[in-house]
């Protein structure tokens, strides 16, 4: 049974807030505000709870933009994400920097960020609001290398990319 788990993308003045993570797996990699679903709670409602206590911005509206699972012949490493668009907040940015450096990026610099590699594919087509929701599965091999995407359009057929070690470097 896969972890249920959100990320959460705020945008504003063309920038998104990412945290510099602080732990394994992905340690020092850029990534989005979220965290594991709790009991008895949806993913809206993780996502609201995540976005406050990492970042101390309450969502307003977030928008439910991809749903990717994440496997891997790693017993511990199977994920179903749901992933929010928040383009409305309140709320005073938290400096404390338990879960990672919080830091507003350019939308246009996003591809010079130290990002995980399935953040790196499914994060264009999760902020394009013009698009239906993203859905895929990312396979990573037992060293978390990522194998292979599986995109699950809703407009098409289902597409599958095979990395080889020498395209990820």
């Amino acid at each position: 049974m896969p972890k249920l788990t959100t990320l959460v993308y705020c945008v504003e003045n063309d920038q998104v807030l990412l945290a510099q993570r602080k732990k394994e797996p992905f340690i020092g990699y850029w990534i989005a505000p979220g965290g594991k679903i709790e009991p008895g709670e949806s993913p809206y409602q993780c996502a609201v709870r995540e976005l406050l206590e990492e970042t101390g911005l309450s969502a307003q509206n977030p928008q439910l933009r991809g749903v990717v699972t994440e496997t891997s012949a790693r017993p511990d490493w199977q994920w179903m994400i749901f992933i929010y668009v928040v383009t409305r907040f309140s709320g005073t940015l938290i400096s404390d920097e338990s879960e990672g450096i919080l830091k507003w990026y350019p939308l246009a610099n996003l591809v010079d960020l130290y990002m995980p590699e399935a953040d790196c594919i499914f994060l264009p087509k999760v902020l394009d609001l013009n698009l239906p929701i993203y859905q895929a599965t990312f396979h990573y091999d037992d060293t978390l290398s990522l194998n292979k995407v599986t995109e699950h359009p809703a407009w098409g057929a289902e597409t599958t990319t095979v990395f080889k070690a020498e395209t990820l470097v």
